[in-house]
């Protein structure tokens, strides 16, 4: 399917035509219900019969009815599967370790992800995007950068455009990007994209998967089905990382290393060259941009375009396109986004920083001492010592809130402690209590810093929901102010 210099064959796309008999689908949420109906779609023809399972709970009453009316069982108010299936797609919140799953598992011929899924049923030019943060960013951006240069594009997955729902409406030549969570990957065996790329490993989401160990394996897994005319992108400033690049370069496959802090020793590399962006693909080597000129701030997001743009080259991309697609991109919401300022204060929502590497991340945006960071929310229990380090040298103030906000208040001040910084350590019940805090303690020229190393959950829905209530508080501060 590739030729030279990253030339991707064309041909008409050919639909999935296996026979996928008796069909089930664990969980009756959003990629669920995208799966039940392109399944219903099919009944008569390759689909012998259609079972939803929605588990303990009933479903929503209305998409129960509209699947039933199409021809499936929904079955609730059991975790016990009965009957046999040829296969099962399990919705991404279900555990591979609950019982629910392990049910399913016995009752399938095999277990595979929605996006694995849809992938079978439409294989062609597929670009895979996982990492503990920083996937969003970077497969919007390559996908930009694929559009810049005139390729039909398509974000899927766990950016939250279902890869199913996309696949009957897709265009000859189209590429999918897909960014692809650990849920999604653990449960895959023959999804095959012929880029992809793994931005970083952090422990993370370890009560889905058990154990550290477990989590790394099923990022890894992006590459599982990978051959030598593929190309895996991965960024190795990280020990784990290394491992990952190592391992698959003993497979054979092609590596592109990315590295911020030197020249990778490899054919394939992508890095920053003092602050020029550099990519070596196939035996050419390209200047991009500068990093001052990226619109999103942070070394993790040269990092993140870094990425982006071997993605793109490799794809096909024009190296003046990508030049002009980096300059153009503009941050996401929730992440590093300046929401307002307010007597000379900045104030930035990084809603989407869920864990301690993300919000270390953030940090280097900003200048030293000019930081009034925001922390807390659902704690995680992960380590804090070297956020709490990173604070004392980078923050002037920290304002811990949450369920979180006393065992981050207790892991500042122990590092204030060891260090003998001067770092103002406060503390808030929720957000609204916290933004107050912090804008009373905040100097003109400091930036107000919400990235919380926590998810959401005590207070809010999700990141998105923490980051409009920041960003409302902001505005209503600046009204108040007469900004």
């Amino acid at each position: 399917m590739i030729g030279v210099a990253g030339e991707f064959s064309e041909r008409v796309l050919t639909w999935g035509t296996e026979d996928l008999g008796d069909a089930l689908v664990l969980g009756a949420g959003g990629s669920g219900a995208a799966v039940a109906r392109y399944l219903a779609g099919r009944l008569g023809g390759r689909v012998s019969s259609v079972t939803v399972y929605a588990g303990a709970s009933a479903p929503d009453a209305a998409l129960a009815a509209e699947l039933e009316a199409a021809g499936c069982r929904v079955v609730s108010g059991t975790e016990r599967v009965e009957g046999a299936y040829a296969l099962c797609v399990a919705s991404p919140g279900i555990s591979e370790r609950s019982d629910f799953f392990r049910s399913a598992a016995a009752a399938s011929g095999e277990m595979l992800s929605e996006p694995e899924f849809a992938w079978r049923e439409s294989p062609d030019r597929w670009v895979a995007i996982t990492g503990t943060n920083g996937k969003t960013t970077t497969t919007t951006l390559a996908r930009d950068l694929l559009r810049a240069s005139g390729m039909d594009a398509q974000e899927v997955g766990n950016i939250g455009t279902l890869a199913t729902g996309q696949v009957a409406c897709r265009r000859p030549g189209s590429w999918f990007v897909a960014e692809l969570s650990s849920y999604q990957l653990a449960v895959s065996s023959r999804l095959h994209p012929r880029v992809a790329a793994l931005l970083n490993v952090t422990a993370d989401h370890l009560a889905w998967h058990g154990t550290a160990e477990a989590y790394a394996r099923a990022k890894e897994r992006v590459f599982a089905s990978m051959g030598p005319g593929d190309l895996a992108v991965v960024s190795v400033d990280d020990e784990p990382c290394r491992a990952v690049a190592a391992r698959l370069e003993a497979r054979g496959l092609r590596v592109c290393r990315v590295s911020l802090s030197s020249e990778p020793a490899s054919p394939e590399r992508a890095w920053l060259d003092g602050d020029v962006l550099r990519v070596a693909l196939r035996g050419c080597e390209r200047a991009l941009v500068r990093a001052g000129d990226l619109r999103i701030k942070g070394e993790h997001n040269v990092e993140n375009a870094l990425v982006a743009a071997a993605v793109a080259l490799e794809c096909g991309a024009g190296a003046d396109d990508v030049r002009r697609g980096l300059a153009a991109f503009r941050p996401l919401a929730h992440r590093i986004e300046r929401v307002g300022r307010v007597a000379g204060v900045d104030y930035v929502d990084d809603s989407k920083a869920t864990n301690v590497d993300a919000a270390l991340k953030a940090l280097t945006a900003f200048e030293a001492g000019r930081v009034v960071m925001l922390l807390g929310g659902t704690d995680k229990m992960t380590p804090l010592g070297g956020l709490a380090d990173a604070c004392c040298a980078t923050c002037r103030a920290v304002v811990c809130y949450g369920e979180a906000g006393p065992r981050m208040r207790d892991a500042m001040l122990s590092a204030r402690g060891r260090s003998g910084a001067a770092l103002d350590v406060r503390e808030a019940a929720h957000l609204a209590d916290a933004v107050r805090l912090a804008s009373a303690v905040a100097r003109p020229g400091d930036a107000v810093l919400l990235s919380p190393a926590c998810s959401s959950f005590d207070e809010f829905s999700g990141f998105e929901e923490r980051g409009e209530a920041f960003a409302s508080l902001v505005a209503a501060m600046g009204a108040r102010d007469g900004e």
